[in-house]
């Protein structure tokens, strides 16, 4: 791992671990909560049972997945939202996606909201692929990020401290570097009320 990425993971680590609590006190946007509810309804018609989450936070989505059935396992960078995590009973681990500690095929399917768009787009498709690896042939894939235009960098605005990588796509450019990895069940662009300039985009992959 490079100087550079070491860096840029220790100040997104420390940007979250500083706003652990408050997260945990957010109430959960109404998308957020149909998205999650159409991905449970997905995962019930493939019978799938072990869902990996990607950037967990304070486990609230998790809490959700395990109360509608779903054994679940977390991980997050953030030591502290892990241990939030580990405070409401969930399985957690402090992790990084690039390098995930698991056997191939491990899961029938992965979750991540808004965990992704802090990686360079010089790192996104390798970690795609190790996604990839850890699930089972067939095995489904929520991925949703912030996006409508292509910019990445630190945004100095950014009210955490310190300011977050962020790493924004086109929904076209965001597909192309989708499907190299995966098969596209669906795309969804949702306009969001908070802000004029960003879009949700929601895909649904599958690994072949």
């Amino acid at each position: 791992m490079s100087q550079p990425r070491d860096d840029a993971r220790e100040r997104l680590r420390a940007s979250y671990d500083a706003m652990a609590e408050a997260r945990d006190q957010r109430a959960i946007q109404g998308w957020k909560r149909d998205l999650r509810e159409r991905f449970t309804r997905r995962l019930r018609e493939a019978s799938a049972k072990r869902l990996l989450e990607i950037g967990a936070g304070p486990g609230h989505d998790a809490q959700f997945f395990v109360q509608e059935g779903l054994e679940v396992v977390c991980i997050d960078l953030s030591p502290e939202m892990v241990f939030l995590c580990r405070a409401k009973g969930l399985d957690a681990h402090e992790m990084d996606v690039a390098d995930l500690r698991f056997p191939d095929a491990s899961f029938d399917a992965v979750y991540s909201l808004n965990t992704l768009l802090h990686l360079p787009k010089a790192d996104l498709p390798a970690v795609l692929r190790e996604i990839r690896r850890v699930l089972r042939p067939g095995g489904l894939f929520q991925f949703t990020v912030y996006g409508g235009f292509d910019q990445e960098g630190v945004w100095e605005e950014d009210s955490y401290n310190p300011p977050r990588f962020f790493s924004f796509y086109c929904d076209t450019a965001l597909l192309e570097v989708a499907c190299e990895a995966f098969e596209v069940v669906s795309f969804d662009r949702i306009e969001l009320d908070d802000t004029a300039h960003l879009h949700a985009q929601s895909l649904i992959l599958r690994r072949e």
